[in-house]
């Protein structure tokens, strides 16, 4: 369960997870907040792992739904911090890890367009739910890591490795045979 009022949160882990925000917390509001989920929605609060987030401290940051609320400093030095959704560092490593799966050497055998077709399917739909707030730097991330892989995958094919033409460059060739960056 998790409650925050006024860049601060209030979290308690369940099976149902909430979040409220609130510019300010007040004793009232809590208890409001508190009355709700377990008078109308029935559900009970862990006190032991409720906790505040004030998300205005320093370094203060959230992971809810893969996101990663935080605020950040203005990108043009001035005063203003803004807040900053981003997919969450553990988000970015299961997408990862999934690539690794659809790309690893039990694959070698799978052709390549049908193997580009199953990664642009996984990351089209990872790519869909992240393409909110600031996921710019995380899916760049995503893109580069996808044309490692298949890098790697295309030189262990055989005893000569694929390689793309001498005027082409892997990323190229990838797109030439379908690969959807993200």
């Amino acid at each position: 369960m998790r409650v925050s009022t006024g860049g601060k949160l209030t979290a308690s882990a369940s099976s149902n997870w909430h979040v409220a925000l609130a510019r300010y917390q007040t004793t009232r509001l809590r208890e409001d907040i508190e009355g709700f989920i377990e008078g109308r929605m029935g559900l009970t609060i862990n006190r032991e792992k409720t906790r505040v987030v004030n998300l205005t401290a320093e370094g203060a940051k959230l992971d809810f739904l893969g996101f990663t609320f935080r605020y950040d400093r203005d990108l043009y030095g001035r005063e203003h911090r803004y807040l900053n959704l981003t997919p969450s560092a553990k988000s970015v490593g299961k997408e990862k890890e999934r690539i690794r799966e659809l790309t690893d050497y039990h694959h070698c055998f799978q052709p390549l367009p049908e193997m580009i077709e199953t990664i642009n399917r996984q990351t089209a739909g990872w790519g869909g739910y992240f393409n909110f707030g600031y996921a710019k730097q995380a899916l760049r991330g995503i893109n580069h890591f996808v044309t490692e892989r298949l890098i790697r995958q295309t030189q262990r094919r055989s005893q000569r490795p694929m390689k793309p033409a001498e005027n082409e460059s892997y990323p190229g060739f990838f797109k030439r045979l379908g690969l959807k960056l993200l």
